[in-house]
């Protein structure tokens, strides 16, 4: 009998491996139909409502999409569950946060426009004093749109120092991705539960429930929720099948249960007002789920950067993480960037940012470490804002130093994670941001002072260089032959000989020129022909 040359069988798909900063284990990929069961054969098998389920849960489904929405965009869950989440006992409405804003319309007097550059020192954490969990904690900066139309997007800081206990959050407005700043979040979903870290983002989707513990003290971090649409990966184009955000790099928790049955309350954001729900079980009661609407997390350290390997800069959609579309085909509601460690190695190349005014927004946020040249205060906790087409870029000093540094391969933003949220749409900026946060500074527009018209030192170089070409030196008014257009902008020989260019016109199409007086009749009727043909 010949000898076996099996090797090995997997015994189950890959999962994560737990560490002491993050003690779960996840599932990995972007938009799979994901399965997990915490107790085995939970999970019913060939149909989704089956009449009996296996310890008497209940079937509850969940939809991110119309019904009807092609299948690459429908996306839904089933979850089998202790108790429904109908089992509660009536909403009640909560008092407004003034500081939580979802209607960005100028109709709204409480928010603003911005022409110019803004930016903003950390924000505070709140006062040992006065507990305030995740939920109380939100404070809006800026948006677009409004939730009930299903179009927009609002920005917003979370400012926490206290864990949420009996207690979970519904955001039924938008998808929310969270970026904590300072001290790691343990986010407990219907789906299971999430570790996440400064250099990592999270997506909570519309309608799902979570809570958000605290296990590291006081927090600080940056939310993006949009209205309307779904975060999805950027295209590639040519850069093939893989590149910028892997989808094998996303992580979706595992289903995990509580079986606590005693009084819970369940915020609801809905339409910009918040609503209570109480109930006498805990909402985070999903034994098994399958589906393809779920909770995300993703480590921006895993990001793949890509860049131009001779000359120039790339456009900075290169950056791009996640994107969310828009009612406009190919204009993006937002995209979400980030800068991180990379090598610059383009030749000949102005490599800071140029200067520049771009049709979108920029919203910019530093995780850790340090961004140069953005402003005097744009520190970790802090923010930068520019409307659209507002001109911007980076200080003089830096300016300076991107025109006369030695052009060798480098390493830039070693230990920093900064990271924009670019939209096509036109944000207004909140109350809070602009008058209560006490954080707010307009950009020094003296860092640009140094930017003279050094074009004006080199006068007589030009104009040697005219002369040279024989044109007319810098402030006086050009000559008749120089204003007289020119073959493919540039004079034969330094100076523009109109005959012999037509001369060799004409030769190529079999015509002839003469130069004789116009006074005789038969020539000139020639000459006018040639002239329709030959156009300088």
């Amino acid at each position: 009998m010949a000898p076996s040359t099996f090797g090995a069988t997997a015994q189950a798909p890959v999962i994560t491996e737990s560490h002491p900063n993050d003690p779960y284990q996840y599932q990995l990929g972007f938009g799979n139909r994901f399965a997990s069961e915490a107790l085995p054969g939970a999970l019913p098998q060939g149909q989704n409502m089956p009449q009996k389920i296996k310890y008497d849960l209940y079937v509850e489904g969940l939809t991110g999409a119309s019904f009807v929405a092609p299948r690459a965009e429908n996306v839904n869950a089933w979850m089998y569950r202790i108790r429904p989440s109908v089992a509660h006992k009536g909403f009640a409405r909560l008092p407004d946060n003034p500081d939580l804003e979802s209607c960005f319309l100028k109709l709204n007097p409480k928010v603003h426009i911005s022409p110019t550059q803004l930016a903003w020192h950390p924000f505070d954490l709140p006062s040992d004093n006065t507990k305030v969990d995740f939920v109380s904690g939100l404070k809006t900066v800026a948006g677009n749109g409004d939730p009930t139309l299903h179009e927009g997007l609002a920005i917003h800081m979370y400012l926490a120092n206290a864990s949420m206990e009996k207690k979970a959050f519904c955001n039924n407005d938008g998808d929310m991705l969270i970026l904590p700043q300072q001290g790691r979040l343990d986010i407990q979903t219907e789906f299971g539960r999430m570790m996440v870290r400064s250099g990592e983002l999270c997506v909570i989707q519309r309608g799902m429930k979570f809570k958000v513990v605290l296990p590291d003290g006081p927090s600080r971090g940056y939310i993006q929720e949009i209205y309307g649409q779904h975060y999805v990966l950027p295209e590639l184009g040519p850069l093939g099948g893989h590149g910028l955000a892997n989808a094998r790099d996303f992580e979706t928790p595992l289903a995990s249960f509580d079986i606590d049955q005693s009084p819970w309350e369940i915020v609801y954001k809905v339409g910009g007002e918040l609503h209570a729900c109480a109930q006498d079980h805990t909402p985070f009661d999903v034994v098994a789920w399958h589906g393809n609407y779920v909770p995300y997390k993703y480590a921006l350290e895993k990001f793949i950067g890509v860049g131009s390997i001779t000359k120039d800069h790339i456009d900075p959609s290169i950056f791009c993480v996640l994107t969310a579309k828009s009612k406009q085909p190919n204009v993006p509601l937002c995209d979400f960037l980030i800068f991180h460690p990379r090598w610059d190695v383009s030749s000949n190349t102005f490599r800071p940012p140029y200067y520049h005014r771009n049709s979108s927004i920029e919203f910019m946020g530093l995780l850790y470490g340090e961004y140069g040249g953005r402003s005097d205060g744009f520190l970790p906790g802090g923010a930068s804002f520019e409307n659209g087409f507002t001109p911007h870029g980076v200080s003089y000093e830096e300016w300076l130093k991107g025109t006369q540094t030695e052009l060798a391969p480098q390493r830039v933003h070693e230990g920093t994670v900064a990271f924009m949220f670019e939209s096509s749409m036109m944000l207004t900026i909140t109350d809070w941001a602009m008058k209560r946060s006490g954080k707010l500074h307009v950009h020094e527009p003296k860092m640009w002072d140094g930017l003279k018209g050094n074009f004006m030192n080199h006068i007589d170089e030009i104009n040697a260089d005219l002369k040279a070409r024989g044109l007319s030196p810098l402030g006086e008014a050009p000559s008749e032959v120089e204003t007289k257009p020119q073959l493919n902008g540039h004079h034969p020989n330094g100076v523009h000989d109109e005959l012999k260019v037509k001369e060799a016109f004409a030769k190529n199409h079999g015509a002839d020129v003469d130069d004789s007086d116009d006074s005789d009749p038969d020539l000139k009727k020639k000459k006018k022909r040639l002239s329709k043909c030959i156009c300088f």
